[in-house]
């Protein structure tokens, strides 16, 4: 992974964060005179390495990468971490400049918008100066929808998959339950935990409930069904079913890897999220667009019910926009973008054969 210093940002809500550093990864190589470039954004715990590298797999590999539907022999591929991240970007575990010690509570809130903001600032170190694609799926289709809106002629192609150009009540119901679990767990202290492992156990909680979203009824009855982990004969309430071994496990999973003050500032950045806000609402906001705009929904997706999409598509057309929106059957709900590479692979090809 690359770092890159950006300057202070001064955020949506006028709040100055300073001495930014972004962490990227970038894969191929730019090509000014072909447009090239293609930005990926990825999703609430994703990371940088979207095609991997030889120390480790890509979430995306089967989409990005040589030969690939987005191949990245003819694409310059780049993915950053978002502001409010842990995994090279600043964030609450970052140092503050003024005293050297870690954010924690005093990290700004922030919105998909300056998220948006810092990597437009990040292609800008880079010279960057035009996008031939933006793609992300998830909290990543977010950043795509702020990406055809607030910048509307830096892209040729934007494909938001698996989201929502603002976020619904049943969405921010399931955040909050997330945020509770980890704002109710004694080792949180506010936020201020560092240099302590923080709220490990409120954290696995919350993404126990997130992977309860993530994923279909289906696919819980066909992998686990009603088999059991470890039986008690004497006492029968401690008998495990696989379902439970299974979500305490990505819970468990999850704590070594992300921060717990990261998770919440990305779930209340999700929350905040709508194109409309400041724009004249959502029809305004997409009447600025003007690049291609591939949407791809999920039937099976409980977190963004592939109605959203569909109606913002129908709004899209109605409005004169170029759109094509495509429904994806898949039995692994919303996580279908991260699971279902042939079916989005022959989705989205087209579009990258130039």
């Amino acid at each position: 992974m690359k770092r890159v210093a950006i300057g202070d940002v001064v955020l949506e809500s006028g709040e100055c964060i300073r001495q930014v550093e972004v962490g990227y990864q970038a894969y191929g190589t730019y090509d000014r005179e072909a447009n090239n470039a293609v930005v990926v954004c990825h999703a609430l715990t994703g990371d940088v390495y979207v095609a991997g590298d030889e120390q480790r797999a890509g979430w995306w590999e089967g989409l990005i990468g040589p030969g690939m539907p987005i191949d990245t022999n003819k694409y310059y591929v780049i993915c950053s971490n978002v502001l409010g991240g842990c995994y090279g970007t600043t964030g609450p575990a970052s140092l503050c400049p003024e005293d050297g010690k870690p954010y924690g509570s005093r990290f700004p809130f922030i919105t998909i918008r300056d998220m948006v903001r810092v990597q437009r600032r990040l292609l800008e170190v880079l010279g960057v100066e035009q996008l031939y694609a933006v793609i992300g799926g998830s909290v990543g289709g977010m950043q795509v929808y702020e990406w055809m809106t607030e910048y509307p002629e830096m892209m040729q192609l934007a494909l938001p998959i698996a989201t929502c150009s603002r976020f619904s009540a049943i969405a921010i119901a399931y955040n909050d339950a997330a945020r509770q679990a980890i704002q109710s767990d004694p080792e949180w202290q506010g936020g201020d935990y560092y240099p302590a492992a923080g709220p490990r156990r409120g954290l696995s909680v919350a993404r126990m409930i997130g992977m309860i979203t993530y994923r279909t009824a289906e696919l819980f009855e066909e992998r686990f069904g009603r088999s059991l982990q470890a039986t008690n004969d004497s006492d029968p309430s401690q008998t495990m079913f696989q379902i439970e071994s299974y979500l305490r496990y990505q819970g468990e999973k999850l704590v070594d890897r992300f921060d717990a003050n990261s998770y919440l500032t990305l779930l209340k950045a999700m929350d905040t999220h709508d194109i409309g806000v400041n724009r004249g609402g959502i029809e305004q906001a997409l009447s600025r667009v003007r690049a291609k705009v591939v949407s791809i929904a999920i039937d099976s997706d409980l977190l963004y019910p592939d109605s959203h999409q569909r109606d913002m598509a129908d709004l899209m057309e109605r409005l004169g926009k170029k759109i094509d929106f495509y429904l994806m059957e898949s039995k692994y709900g919303h996580d279908g973008f991260l699971v279902e590479f042939q079916k989005m692979g022959r989705i989205i090809k087209p579009y990258f054969d130039r």
